[in-house]
């Protein structure tokens, strides 16, 4: 009886039994020897690879980063001289940090901007430090040369889109140019569009001094209604509105049409005049025209120096870029001056700009007593003590002029337009339209409470408003080129304007007038 052992790695074991006596004897294969050998080696080289593997591209990459930061730390081949495999990395990180420390100190204090050597990206500054193998001073000459540069080119850029904002608030929407059209052809085929404004019946409310006489000076039918929509809807005694709204030739038929055929309230008086329906004198004609003139050129002047300037400009010039708004050019923004000679038969009135919206009651204005004032204004801000709703007279004036200086504080608010009481009668006891032209006259205002007009929505960012702020102010303006009907009107505060938008007319839909 035999049994055979076999295990790995082993020579074979026989044991043998014979049937005279049992013995044990161990057997050497060579044949079994040669294959545990090769099984061996086989099992053995495995492990191995997989270790070498792992290592050899650690090594590589420690052998990559030491080469990188040697030629980041190292100025010559001597400094590097002293590394070994594994240097210390605190060592190495706190040489670089100090040489790359005192080379921007070194340039700080030589105040040294090194346009000349500026290199135009990152790519190239690397490209260039690695070619040429320049030490930390020429690194830190060139960074700081390319950051000068890229700010440089910042500032001009936002220089450039503040300036082409401002010039996108002229150009006229699609839609609402589409709106004009529309209502002048329905002006044309539509008799009931034609219907004379107020009704035979309403016409001697128009100078009666019972009732609250509202003025507007618009070319935009849009927003005019928007003001008398919000302007009625808010009002407690509607019944004893009388607006009156002034517009150039070209937007008088469409505006007629539009008040004609849309009524917020039939109780309500509205008056539609065009300029051409005036009887200026030649006197007055030559005085608008050189005014207008004489606006035009400012603009074109501050256009052509920002341009000139390659629209470099900052601080105290940033507050010349209103000059570039439409109003400067408007000729109804101007004709503001000649209210009393528009409206010989009023006494007070208020008045209200295009582009604002009504969200109470303004039945108190009437009965502020302006003191003898020609002008009742928010001259006080929400923002509180020393904070101006709106500009200081030395935004406005030039103060070197020893006549302004010894007449004007620099630092006083000016007054804010949008809205405002007029005191007719007073105003004409005055010579303040006479020398308008010469002279800015002042201290014939009369401050009112703040809450009455909220201005700045129109500016951007729009002036930060809490929201308590906004429900209580009576007005709301949006004062500043970004004015709601524009693409450029901030979304935050549109709302408040289109709810008293019908966006439900016929000539609104077909324009494509979307909220």
């Amino acid at each position: 009886m035999k049994f055979y052992i076999s295990t790995t790695g082993i020579k074979r074991l026989t044991i043998s039994n014979s049937n005279s006596n049992s013995t044990a004897a161990l057997k050497s294969s060579p044949l079994s020897s040669t294959a545990s050998l090769r099984r061996i080696s086989t099992r053995s080289i495995f492990p191995i690879l997989l270790t070498l593997s792992i290592l050899l591209p650690f090594f590589f990459l420690r052998f990559a980063f030491l080469l990188l930061e040697s030629a980041a730390a190292c100025s010559s081949s001597l400094d590097c001289s002293g590394w070994t495999l594994f240097p210390s990395n605190h060592h190495a990180s706190s040489r670089l940090s100090e040489e790359l420390s005192r080379a921007i100190v070194d340039l700080k204090d030589s105040g040294t901007v090194g346009v000349e050597d500026g290199v135009a990206s990152f790519n190239q500054l690397v490209k260039d430090m690695i070619s040429k193998r320049q030490d930390m001073k020429a690194f830190a000459l060139k960074t700081k040369a390319m950051l000068h540069t890229m700010e440089q080119k910042v500032k001009s850029a936002r220089n450039r889109e503040s300036v082409y904002w401002y010039l996108a608030s002229h150009g006229v929407p699609k839609g609402l140019h589409c709106l004009s059209l529309k209502l002048a052809e329905e002006y044309a085929v539509n008799a009931k569009a034609r219907a004379r404004l107020p009704q035979p019946e309403y016409v001697s409310r128009l100078t009666d001094p019972l009732f609250r006489h509202v003025v507007l000076l618009t070319d935009n039918v849009l927003a005019a209604s928007a003001v008398v929509s919000s302007a009625i809807r808010n009002s407690v005694e509607p019944h004893k509105l009388v607006f009156h709204i002034v517009t150039d030739k070209k937007t008088y038929t469409p505006m007629h049409a539009w008040f004609a055929t849309n009524s917020v309230d039939d109780s309500v008086v509205v008056e539609v005049k065009g300029l051409h329906h005036f009887e200026w004198s030649e006197d007055v004609n030559s005085r608008v025209k050189d005014m207008l003139e004489i606006h035009r050129l400012i603009w074109k002047r501050y256009y052509d120096d920002f341009k000139g300037a390659n629209f470099d400009f900052d601080g105290e010039d940033k507050t010349k870029l209103d000059v570039l708004s439409p109003s400067s050019l408007s000729l109804l923004n101007h004709l503001r001056i000649y209210v009393p000679e528009l409206f010989p038969d009023l006494n007070k009135i208020v008045f209200l700009d295009d582009d604002v919206v009504v969200q109470h009651d303004l039945s108190s204005l009437w009965d502020i007593n302006l003191g003898g004032n020609v002008v009742g204004a928010v001259l006080d801000s929400w923002c509180g003590d020393g904070c101006c709703s709106g500009r200081k007279y030395s935004q406005y004036l030039n103060f070197s002029h020893p006549l302004i200086s010894s007449n004007f504080d620099p630092d006083r608010c000016t007054w804010l337009y949008g809205v405002n009481i007029f005191d007719l009668e007073a105003w004409r006891k005055t010579n303040i339209t006479s020398t308008y032209h010469q002279w800015l006259k002042h201290d014939h205002m009369y401050p009112i409470d703040p809450s009455w007009h909220v201005a700045g929505l129109g500016e951007r960012p729009p002036q930060i408003f809490s929201k308590e702020i906004l429900e209580d102010a009576a007005v709301v303006h949006f004062s500043g080129p970004a004015k709601p009907w524009l693409e450029i009107g901030s979304p935050e505060v549109r709302n408040i304007w289109n709810k008293h938008v019908n966006f439900s007319n016929k000539f609104i839909r077909r324009c494509r007038i979307m909220e």
